[in-house]
């Protein structure tokens, strides 16, 4: 993403020269997938595709906001003092989200801004597109208007937009990722207590390979809701012998000796994904501090199969992709990563290996599926941030 041609995109849109820059990534997650609204852990990591911004503050109350992604919207305005959900606003509902809870939070906002943004995530590919505009605005605003937020506090004002303002039922994994992101290390987190540690990923001779179905994954629209209520309806079942605040709290044996309290053998299932991810999640940080790295591949590999057959959020794009990957030389291990129903998959494959998988694996999922499916090599970069601001002559 080049800062420079974002900032004449900022004087030809505005007339005006931008005053600060802003970026912040999307993340992936290398496993623990629908863990984290169960109180179990995550291992997810900020990617270097992301969300850029350049904004100039304004003398009145006025906020003008500006997508190089949607130009058909053109410019979306709205005042300090009218901060509610509007549908018509589209994607600005995220930055309006976050200015409204932060001014609620009690940090000043004194005035309005211009601010023009561009993202090269794949919208809809369920990297984590609306968590990187909300971890964006709020660096923004924090840089701004000098409020010295509190990271933690960004993070959950971000968590609180997604679930209240947009609707979304989702947990705290994608703010976190994208606001406490560091280059070359995932994050261990346990969504309860968001306790973390950083774990320094050593591929040395491999890639990470983001492999998109391009079947869009509108998350408020899918089953995502469900999956959770789910895991409640077995949390409150299983709560009648076991003094638990959380799926996440189980250990295997726990969960296997205590399983028949669950009634349905559908919620059964997905409480038994949910606790055996968590504890693949946690030897996953085991393994790849004792640089096993083909073991933390084959968790990888027995995670797509609890999603696919326990949790049953990855259909038939996704199980294409990730059965071609299997079936590919020097790969590690391949999984779906998102919330599933469509999005995208990931692989760890041998650098010498990467053009025949993409090749190989995509000629497999035309075939199958109709279309074509994206590849993007990733990198794991820092976390939501400030940036140099490149002044276009």
């Amino acid at each position: 993403m080049n800062i420079t041609n974002l900032t004449t995109t900022f004087r030809e849109i505005f007339d005006a020269q931008p005053e600060q820059a802003f970026f912040a990534p999307g993340r992936i997650n290398l496993i623990g997938e629908h863990t984290d609204y169960n109180g179990g852990h995550v291992f997810p990591c900020a990617i270097t595709y992301g969300t850029y911004a350049v904004a100039k503050k304004r003398e009145d109350n006025l906020i003008r906001l500006y997508s190089a992604n949607f130009p058909d919207k053109g410019i979306i305005e709205l005042e300090l003092t009218q901060l509610d959900y509007d549908k018509t606003h589209n994607w600005a509902n995220y930055p309006k989200g976050m200015i409204r809870y932060i001014k609620e939070a009690g940090y000043d906002i004194p005035g309005g801004f211009e601010c023009v943004i561009e993202g090269n995530i794949p919208n809809g590919a369920g990297l984590s597109s609306s968590a990187s505009i909300e971890l964006l605005t709020g660096v923004l605003l924090d840089g701004l208007f000098k409020l010295e937020l509190p990271r933690l506090d960004m993070i959950k004002l971000g968590k609180k937009v997604e679930n209240e303002f947009i609707g979304v039922n989702s947990g705290i994994m994608d703010q976190f990722a994208i606001g406490m992101g560091k280059k070359d290390a995932g994050i261990l987190l346990d969504c309860q207590t968001l306790k973390y540690e950083y774990a320094p990923i050593q591929l040395d001779g491999y890639k990470i390979l983001i492999m998109n179905t391009n079947k869009r994954r509108e998350l408020a629209d899918s089953k995502y809701n469900e999956r959770r209520g789910e895991c409640e309806q077995a949390l409150a079942q299983l709560q009648q012998k076991l003094l638990i605040e959380a799926l996440g709290q189980l250990t295997e044996a726990e969960f296997d000796e205590n399983q028949s309290l669950i009634a349905s053998e559908t919620v059964r299932k997905r409480a038994k994904h949910a606790v055996y991810e968590n504890m693949r999640t946690i030897k996953a940080l085991e393994e790849l501090k004792a640089g096993n790295l083909e073991a933390f591949g084959q968790l990888m590999n027995q995670s797509h199969i609890s999603l696919r057959d326990d949790y049953e959020v990855t259909g038939v794009e996704l199980d294409s992709l990730v059965e071609a990957a299997w079936k590919q030389p020097g790969v590690i291990g391949a999984r779906m990563t998102g919330a599933g129903f469509g999005g995208c998959a990931i692989a760890i494959v041998e650098n010498a290996e990467v053009d025949n998988f993409i090749a190989e694996v995509g000629a497999a999922y035309q075939d199958k599926i109709g279309y074509q499916a994206d590849f993007y090599v990733a990198s794991i970069g820092d976390g939501a941030k400030e940036i140099q601001l490149e002044v276009a002559i």
